[in-house]
């Protein structure tokens, strides 16, 4: 496979299920999506039934409470050598150009593997390729027996390009019509359309050259207003980052092992310019389960003066109370643990977003044996229903607008982890190609 070193990216040999099979079966949801609706899988695994499909080859995050973990990666890994031993995957190498449509948008992605080598998670990080928020160490052991015991990566990893002059995909939306058609089909569960297209030998020339062009640190200093001698950022996490830093924290154990030219080096992503107007950048809030304490009271504990809450008639009027604060002050909204709807507001917070200066706050609660469990969920709707049920309390944050991204991170560092997805729950990428990595 052709590796361009310099702008840490692999022309990739993917595998699509053969012609025939039910691609509305095969194609689903990424695992680390609807944690708290159990229904969703449950209604997953009946579409399915027998029929190949991801779903046995990927492990649902809802299920890992239920302790059956070792016998789920069993069967995930004898899924993964069944599906290539009888021909259910067929292999073919090259670009892939892909379109999600859902909810009225588009978004356009680009199919490829990224370098292991030019990435680091870890904080202060200067790689070409670079996590967005804070990765938890403590959660990649899991991800990793998964993945050391796979022979196929099926990614939901989407990584962002900041192209504000549409120069790397935008060319391949033009072209497609001179592209083989891979796939083109409806998404189960209201997820949308997705389709696919070949990219030929010249729309892979111009794909080298123009992240060429972005990577140029002239290009990149000049953009971002800062010096020359800042390491240049052209690869941000969108989605999926703790499955990245497990790729590469499996690569970083078999390196020495298995020297530089090894699959495992590499990981397969989709990659979207972040200016795409059908990529949209959602707020990731809070739900806390099995309240042990009063929540608010907790809080004007720990912000004390600087803390005010306001109880409001409805969630409409929380939600656009919270959305259109400006100044200093941060605002979050609370909905249930013994309120209804309320906004909290904090002055002289110790974090830049508000997502940070409430994280800190609910880690020490969990800590302090204040609720049994916490989930991020991306949906309003989900949030509401879920927070207003006995025992429970949710977190409401307005938005992050997508443009700040990229020079937040080059000029701060990773946000705090969960503060931004994109898009909702059912807008997520769906598992559709695959990649030996063994």
């Amino acid at each position: 496979m052709k590796h361009f070193s310099d702008i840490g990216i692999q022309i990739p040999q993917v595998y699509l299920p053969r012609d025939g099979t039910d691609l509305q079966k095969w194609a689903v949801i990424a695992c680390d999506q609807f944690t708290s609706e159990p229904k969703y899988w449950a209604d997953v695994k009946q579409f399915v039934g027998n029929a190949p499909s991801t779903l046995n080859l990927t492990f649902p995050e809802v299920y890992l409470d239920q302790g059956d973990a070792p016998e789920r990666i069993t069967a995930i890994g004898q899924a993964m050598n069944s599906y290539l031993q009888s021909g259910v995957l067929v292999p073919r190498e090259g670009l892939i150009y892909v379109e999600r449509s859902v909810a009225g948008k588009t978004r356009h992605g680009l199919m490829l593997c990224l370098d292991l080598e030019c990435y680091d998670y870890r904080v202060g990080s200067a790689s070409l390729i670079r996590a967005t928020e804070g990765t938890i160490v403590d959660r990649l052991p899991p991800r990793m027996k998964i993945r050391e015991a796979a022979a196929l990566e099926l990614p939901h990893i989407l990584v962002l390009i900041d192209d504000p002059e549409h120069s790397v995909i935008a060319p391949l939306t033009a072209a497609k019509a001179a592209f083989e058609r891979l796939y083109d089909f409806e998404l189960m569960q209201g997820g949308g359309h997705l389709s696919a297209f070949a990219v030929n030998a010249e729309g892979e020339e111009r794909v080298v050259q123009a992240l060429r062009a972005l990577a140029q640190p002239q290009a990149f200093a000049a953009k971002y207003g800062v010096g020359q001698e800042r390491p240049v950022l052209l690869f941000a996490m969108g989605d999926g980052n703790h499955s990245l830093a497990t790729a590469k924290a499996i690569w970083e154990k078999k390196k020495p092992l298995v020297g530089m030219d090894h699959p495992s080096r590499f990981a397969l992503v989709e990659i979207d310019n972040v200016h795409d107007q059908g990529l949209e950048f959602e707020a990731i809030h809070r739900l806390l389960f099995g309240l042990k304490k009063n929540v608010l009271a907790e809080l004007k504990k720990t912000f004390g003066v600087n803390l005010s809450y306001t109880e409001v008639a409805t969630s409409l009027a929380m939600m656009q109370r919270v959305d259109s604060t400006r100044g200093t002050s941060q605002a979050v909204g609370l909905i249930g643990g013994g309120q209804s709807f309320g906004v909290i507001e904090i002055d002289h917070p110790p974090s830049n977003l508000p997502v940070g200066t409430l994280q800190t706050f609910l880690d020490q609660f969990l800590q302090g044996a204040g609720a049994e469990t916490i989930d991020y969920v991306h949906g309003r709707d989900v949030l509401e229903r879920m927070a207003l049920q006995t025992g429970n309390a949710g977190f409401y944050f307005a938005g992050m607008h997508k443009s700040e991204l990229f020079k937040t991170v080059i000029l701060e560092g990773a946000l705090p982890r969960k503060t931004f997805s994109l898009g909702q729950a059912h807008e997520k990428r769906f598992y559709m190609e695959a990649r030996k990595i063994v």
